[in-house]
């Protein structure tokens, strides 16, 4: 019987500046997404899915907290269980150890070895998707690859500056890689969506090979090379995906989930996406509120106007205060006659009474974390 067991690297490292204020103090990976959800939530859940239960979870030293907090010790993902194993790492760590002249890959090739799994995951954290790990491991396997990317067809307007792009073959067979800055503009790119599925023995001979030749110390750079040099097949991903990447792109993404078509094909399929449980009350709608076409998470309170917004936990809307088109994420309060449309507000936020907050739907309005906004701020389309 053949043995399908693998082993995930799960990367964190991706950061962007055009996330900023949102990223100040938490990490890509733990933005909020549809009510109740964090972005690390799909790669995660696709792991558990394909039963993967040992994960060496790769993050930035800068903003653990926030992975933690919402990590906790993995029982939502089954990662505290006899048998699975979670192993915590830092990014900064194997650049430094490059630096240094040390063999940077060492903690990636020992988890490898330590797992004894004929197969080894490497996934991503910025794209919003769900996949069926399991059916990548049967590409692979039928197609006799030593690596095998997954890729999605998308516009230019889908893509962030450091992206990996594949030049395919009509047969999908990878022929070059190029990072996004460097390719020419043209109608369609293969995106390369950071999963890689490779033959554990070979990977980890790669891994050696690259820090012997002091390559580079971004896995995924790394993986995407070697499918091109391989000229491996790649498979390719025809679901729902959001590429998280900037302000818009993360409205973008919240404001899919409004739609039912998008909602079921990301969040009611086959594949469950697991996030971290908390125990709260039910929402309190009041006899004078107004809500349509919205998602809330548990414990908020509405006695004014919702249209067309994602709310999480714990949300307090006042009497004649509307939200339209908007982000509100946990514990924000507003107040009595506020407005906010074309908006993110981050948690613990304050919107004073009477106050407007209205952005577009090309610039949303971010308003800090912890803020208490007693002045109109409308930003003009032009």
């Amino acid at each position: 019987m053949k043995n399908n067991k693998m082993s995930a690297i799960f990367s964190n490292q991706h950061e962007y500046k055009e996330l900023k204020p949102l990223t100040d103090e938490r990490s890509l990976s733990t933005l909020a997404f549809a009510g109740k959800y964090r972005l690390m939530d799909f790669p995660l859940s696709s792991i558990v899915n394909a039963g993967i239960n040992n994960v060496y979870a790769l993050i930035n030293q800068e903003k653990v907290r926030s992975y933690f907090d919402h990590l906790g010790g993995g029982k939502e993902w089954g990662l505290d269980t006899i048998g699975s194993y979670e192993y915590i790492d830092f990014y900064q760590k194997i650049i430094q150890r490059q630096v240094s002249g040390e063999p940077y890959f060492a903690d990636i090739i020992e988890f490898l070895k330590t797992t004894s799994y004929p197969y080894a995951v490497f996934i991503g954290n910025k794209m919003v998707s769900n996949f069926d790990l399991q059916s990548v491991l049967h590409y692979h396997q039928e197609n006799g690859n030593k690596i095998t990317g997954v890729f999605k067809k998308v516009k230019h307007d889908s893509l962030a500056f450091d992206d990996q792009v594949f030049v395919l073959d009509n047969n999908n067979n990878i022929l070059a890689n190029q990072q996004m800055m460097d390719t020419q503009k043209q109608f369609e790119y293969n995106l390369s969506l950071n999963i890689y599925i490779a033959n554990t023995d070979w990977i980890l001979k790669q891994l050696e090979k690259a820090q012997m030749s002091d390559s580079t110390a971004d896995i995924s750079k790394l993986l995407a090379a070697l499918a091109a040099k391989y000229r491996s097949t790649a498979y390719e991903y025809t679901g729902y995906l959001r590429n998280i990447r900037d302000i818009k792109s993360y409205f973008d993404a919240n404001m899919d989930m409004l739609d039912q078509k998008q909602f079921a094909s990301l969040l009611q399929g086959n594949q469950k996406v697991i996030t971290r449980i908390r125990n709260e009350v039910g929402n309190y709608y009041s006899a004078g509120s107004i809500v349509k076409n919205s998602i809330f998470g548990t414990g908020c309170r509405v006695f004014g106007e919702v249209k067309h917004s994602v709310i999480s936990r714990r949300v307090e809307i006042d009497k004649n205060s509307w939200v339209l088109n908007s982000i509100v994420m946990s514990s924000v309060n507003i107040k009595k006659g506020a407005h906010v449309e074309y908006a993110i507000l981050d948690k613990d936020v304050t919107i004073e009474a009477g106050v407007t907050i209205k952005g577009t739907l090309e610039k949303p309005i971010v308003i800090r974390k912890y803020d208490d906004v007693n002045d109109d701020w409308i930003r003009n389309r032009g």
